[in-house]
């Protein structure tokens, strides 16, 4: 009749949703048993320290709980033998896998770390030599600007020149035409003036006898 009270508890117990996940302690095998008592047959020869089980049900009484082993079979251990946490050696386990994990990472952080260090420095290499290209292109786009500035005032001042070159040509050609005119008039009032010397001549020539006294003849 016990057997089959325990066999109904394990069925009921294994359909419910209250498992709780234990760890069998730092004892070097447990053994796990179809009842709640060393009179009980094993089903498991034993299990190792620190093997995760469901916890189906707890009886105070008895000191004993059922469980269900990684492998899925079911049955009862005593309740001291469990424990809520796992055992040193899993959790030394763990922390030392966790150690290396974040060892690792700390290495992938270290070389990302120098990576961008070595990243910044080559930014600062192109940025010093991008400062540099600029700088000279601010010194050579002032050189245009004043080439080009000069280009325009000697643009400026030789269109000023060629206008005074031919303001300069008419008052030349202005002179010149002067000039010829002053030639003639001279040419022309030397010509009047040799002319009227000639005249002159002519008519001293022409009085000069008549104003010369007649001789009186002998015969008067």
């Amino acid at each position: 009749m016990k057997k089959a009270l325990t066999l109904i508890t394990m069925m009921l117990v294994c359909s419910g949703a209250f498992a709780q996940r234990m760890y069998i302690d730092d004892n070097n095998q447990v053994p796990l048993r179809t009842g709640q008592g060393i009179q009980y047959r094993i089903i498991h020869a034993g299990l190792n320290a620190g093997t995760p089980v469901e916890v189906l049900q707890h009886d105070k009484e008895s000191g004993y709980s059922l469980i269900r082993e990684p492998g899925g079979k079911q049955g009862w251990v005593p309740t001291r033998y469990l424990t809520a946490e796992p055992i040193a050696r899993d959790q030394l386990k763990r922390v030392q896998q966790e150690l290396e994990r974040l060892k690792a990472e700390n290495a992938r952080f270290n070389d990302t770390s120098k990576s961008l260090a070595q990243q910044t420095k080559e930014l600062e290499t192109q940025n010093a030599r991008l400062t540099q290209t600029n700088e000279q292109l601010q010194e050579e786009l002032l050189r245009i600007k004043r080439i080009s500035e000069n280009a325009i005032n000697l643009d400026r001042r030789n269109r000023e020149l060629r206008e005074e070159n031919q303001q300069l040509k008419s008052e030349v050609e202005l002179l010149t035409a002067d000039n010829m005119r002053l030639k003639s008039n001279a040419d022309t009032e030397k010509m009047l003036t040799g002319a009227g010397l000639v005249g002159v001549g002519i008519l001293i020539a022409l009085v000069l006898p008549l104003l010369k006294p007649k001789k009186k003849s002998s015969w008067a």
